[in-house]
């Protein structure tokens, strides 16, 4: 009903709140899922996860440019939020809130979205506990590699991959 992607995503977003993963994850399967589209509820729910981020990392102008790419695309896609399993309305007032938050540069809390259907939630929390994450956990502000994760993942397989690729095409 929900695709993989999506379920890990909410797991990560309500679990261990890695949201640099959570774009990770959702940006591989918007590019397979609907590529190219530029407003695609997969962008907003990308968005919001990097708006989260930067928000943790008292990087406002970050947080705040990225929600309000998110809010509009948000803004569009009531279906799209509603096939999703997720209450539209609360949606858009838990991002009109966490605007005003980031506007006056208030300290990050950890984000729960509105999810309304039960039987998602119920897929969360098993993706989250067969994971070892605890289902609505708050961030661990104390874990740097956590808050600091685009600073200190391993790359050697993306950096790998780019080498790899451009050899192939190199040698055509």
């Amino acid at each position: 009903m929900y695709p993989e992607a999506y379920i890990e995503y909410l797991a990560h977003f309500h679990g261990d709140r890695d949201y640099f993963e959570c774009h990770e994850i959702l940006e591989e399967y918007w590019k397979e899922a609907d590529p190219g589209n530029k407003e695609s509820i997969w962008v907003a729910l990308i968005l919001l996860a990097v708006s989260c981020y930067h928000h943790r990392r008292n990087n406002f102008s970050g947080a705040s440019r990225t929600l309000k790419k998110a809010y509009s695309i948000f803004k569009k896609q009531e279906l799209g939020c509603e096939r999703l399993g997720l209450d539209y309305n609360r949606l858009h007032e838990q991002v009109d809130s966490l605007l005003e938050k980031i506007r006056l540069r208030q300290s990050y809390t950890s984000v729960n979205l509105p999810i309304a259907d039960q039987t998602l939630v119920a897929l969360c929390k098993n993706k989250c506990e067969t994971k070892g994450f605890q289902w609505l956990k708050e961030s661990n502000m104390a874990d740097p590699e956590l808050i600091n994760r685009h600073a200190v993942r391993d790359r050697s397989n993306v950096i790998s991959a780019r080498l790899q690729a451009l050899e192939e095409r190199n040698n055509e």
